[in-house]
Formats: structure tokens, sequence, C-alpha cells
């Protein structure tokens, strides 16, 4: 908190008369713009529009920032994000969102994530024997319909399958808008008859259409299924105050988080598995080294040490959450400055995860960065894919099981080539592929 030093001048930055610029960047190229702030400084200050904003760039600064939980709320992102995930885990604040927190952690505790392991992999097998030879697929689209029908039957016992092509396209109608609905005039936007705005209403209600269905049929089943769904409706039901429209926030949420995010981390990560392909084999050589020739199992996650590091180092290079924001409530000491109430602290897991301080050659991919001393030398914010502190992502321990389990059913079978073609960036809530990412599947021998 604020300390009884006097505050120093604002840090670097460029000049005021940027603003109007650093607005459009913004806009246009948003990952531009955080590479130009950083290279003023560990902390660099900048006026984006009307916005006063800092970058931290610094592990202990940015530890400092997530874990004063009572002097930030969420930045402005993630409160516009409240239009379509309304009060759920990452969008709420303060005593309502730990109450909610508190229903909701249980559906990820230890003892779940091994039933959960069991559908993780029986989707992914299921997957994998589909898929023919030399038959180019958008890697991307696929993985988002795998990680899709993964949280529904892990998280709601439910097969939605058959919706995934109407779920996807509503939620890239959504991602679409978001680059304009952070901007400082989205508000004005909103009262307007725009096309982008009946677009984003019609996403939404597709949505909607989907959870609220998902609700209705737990409630006409009457049981506990021993799903997240199941114990959101049964803190309701016992009085603890959860309405109708608290359920549908908290699970609409996890199903998109519980996707999106996953989606994005191995589809990157194969298409470095593809540029890398000593890896890749070393790879599918641990799986067959710890599975044999069957699929993986739950208790197999502790030992396929290699795919994790490389899901890490997928995770390095290309954070699905590539950005956090921080509205400051209070006066806040940050190294020699203060932070004025009103002011966004922004913490980039692009920049930190690619600072040649920390990963040197930053841009290289090594799996091997991962090897416990070489992670251990490291601090600990300078990587942090799931951010920190009281909002660290619920489902973390779910996503790192999900993707080790998911790369290894896949890479027992096929090797995966992706096209050499560059993938451009959309970096909008998540770093998504800006466009189809095409991969071709070959058996392994």
């Amino acid at each position: 908190m604020l300390t009884s030093s006097p505050a120093a001048a604002l840090p670097p930055g460029p000049p005021g008369r940027a603003a109007l610029r650093l607005l459009r960047t913004l806009e246009r190229d948003p990952l531009g713009l955080l590479e130009e702030l950083r290279s003023f400084g560990s902390i660099a200050y900048a006026r984006i529009g009307p916005q006063p904003v800092f970058l931290v760039s610094e592990p202990d600064l940015i530890e400092r920032v997530l874990v004063s939980h009572d002097a930030f709320t969420k930045g402005h992102a993630l409160q516009r994000s409240k239009q379509l995930l309304g009060e759920g885990l990452l969008t709420s604040e303060g005593a309502f969102h730990l109450r909610q927190r508190r229903l909701v952690q249980p559906a990820f505790h230890r003892a779940r994530l091994h039933g959960y392991a069991r559908a993780m992999v029986e989707h992914a097998e299921r997957w994998a024997a589909r898929q023919q030879p030399g038959v180019r697929i958008d890697l991307s689209r696929e993985m988002n319909r795998l990680t899709l029908a993964i949280v529904a039957r892990t998280l709601f016992d439910a097969d939605i399958e058959s919706e995934a092509d109407e779920i996807g396209e509503a939620v890239t109608s959504i991602l679409e808008q978001f680059k304009l609905a952070v901007m400082p005039w989205a508000a004005i936007l909103d009262r307007l008859p725009l096309p982008r705005r009946f677009r984003f209403e019609r996403a939404r209600q597709a949505l909607d259409r989907v959870v609220y269905r998902l609700i209705e049929e737990h409630r006409a089943a009457g049981v506990d299924r021993g799903d997240l769904l199941s114990m959101l409706l049964a803190a309701q039901d016992e009085g603890r105050g959860m309405t109708d429209l608290q359920v549908r926030d908290e699970a609409m949420t996890l199903l998109l988080a519980g996707h999106e995010t996953t989606a994005n981390a191995l589809t990157w990560t194969w298409k470095l598995l593809s540029e890398n392909p000593a890896c890749a084999t070393r790879l599918a050589d641990e799986v067959r080294q710890v599975c044999g020739d069957a699929p993986p199992t739950p208790d197999a996650v502790a030992s396929l040490l290699f795919t994790r590091r490389v899901l890490a180092e997928g995770m390095r290079l290309y954070p699905p959450a590539w950005l956090l924001g921080r509205r400051a409530t209070a006066p806040f000491a940050l190294g020699d400055y203060v932070v004025p109430p009103g002011a966004i602290v922004l913490m980039s897991q692009w920049l930190m995860h690619r600072d040649s301080r920390f990963f040197p050659d930053p841009l290289r991919f090594d799996p091997d960065r991962w090897l416990p001393d070489a992670e251990a030398s490291r601090p600990r914010f300078a990587y942090f894919p799931f951010g920190g502190g009281n909002r660290v992502c619920i489902g973390e321990s779910f996503a790192w099981t999900e993707g080790v389990l998911v790369l290894a059913s896949i890479a027992r079978r096929w090797h995966v080539a992706v096209d050499s073609t560059p993938a451009d960036l959309w970096p909008g809530i998540t770093l998504r592929p800006a466009a189809p990412v095409w991969a071709e599947l070959t058996p392994r021998a």
C-alpha cells in the first residue's frame, strides 16, 4: 500500500500528446503497443486516450499488485465482459466473488480431477480415432470442439458436441467485438443500433440457450449428478441465495473459460511441436514409455514430465491469457512511483514470458527450460499463465491435466504436421490464431 515517502515523478513513457495515437495502436496492434511501452523500462506510464495506464514488467511488482486485492478491482476489459459473463468468477468482486469461489472450488478438488481425467482421455481418444491420415483439418477449430466437449462432460455432465459449431460461431462473433468493447467510447456505441451490437446480442442469446437448457435439464432430473452444475443448483436449493441468473453466470463463465483458453494453448503447442520435430518425437517416445500401447490413465499425468514441459513452453511463447489489468481504488506505491486511484495497471504475460532476463534466447522453443532447477532459478511471476493472487484461475489444475492428457492421447497415435505459414495473432480476450491453422495427421509407426 501507500508508503510515507513522497511520490516521484511519473514513470517514463510516450509524451502526453501521443494519447490518441496510442489509442489507435491499442485497437490495431495491442501487442505492438505493449512492446512500445515496455521499451521505456520495467515501469512505464502512458495516457491511452483519456485513461492513465502503468505497465509493470518486473516480477516482484507484478506479484505485489496481484496479491493486493484490497487496492485494486478488475480492469476495464473484464468489467466490459460482464455483458456476457454477468457476475461470474472472472468478473465479480469483493465478498460476492469470495462466496462464489468457495461454492465452485470443491468442483476442482484433487479427488474430482481423477474422474475428470478419465473423461478427458475418453474424448481425446474418440477425437483421435475419428481422424484420417492426410486430410487437412483446421487445428484451432478442432481443438475448440474437443475442449468444449470435455468441459461440457466434466463440469456439466452433458454432451453438446452437436452444438459445437453454433457455440464456436457465437464465441467468435463475441470476440470479434472485443477490441471495440474495450475502447473508451464503447459505452456510447452500446446505445446505438449498430450491426455489431445486434451480432453480439444474437451470439449471447445463442450461448444463453445452451446454458439455460443445461440448467433446466439438471432441474428436471432432480438428482445430484456429482458435477459442478448440480453443486450450484444445490447451493441455491439449500437457501444460500444463488438465483437462476447467478447459476447462469457461473456456468457461462466456466463453459467459455474452460474450453477457449485450453484450446488455444493446445493449438499453439501443436504448431510449435510441428516446427520442432525432435521435441515431437521425444514427446511421443515418453508417452510410449509411460503408457505402452494403451491410452494414458489419470495416474500417468504425474509421469508425463516432458509432455508437461512441452505444454508449459507452449504457454510461455503463446500465453492464452496475454494481459492482466487492474484498476487502482486507492493510491498504491509501486517501486519509486505512486499509482493514483482510477489508473489502470497492466501486467502482460506476452511480455514477461518472452523477457530475455528470465528466458535466454526467448523465441526458441525449449521445453527443458522447465526442468526443476531451471524453473526454480526464476522469479515466481516471470511466468504466470493463470494469473496469481486470490484471483488465480480456479481451473489451473484442471487445465494442466487436460492439456497433458490431450497431448499424450493424440501424440501416441498421430504426428501432427502444421502448415509452416506463420500464424497471425488475434489478441482479444485470449490469444487466438487470426485464421485457420491447417494441419495434416500422419499415423505414428
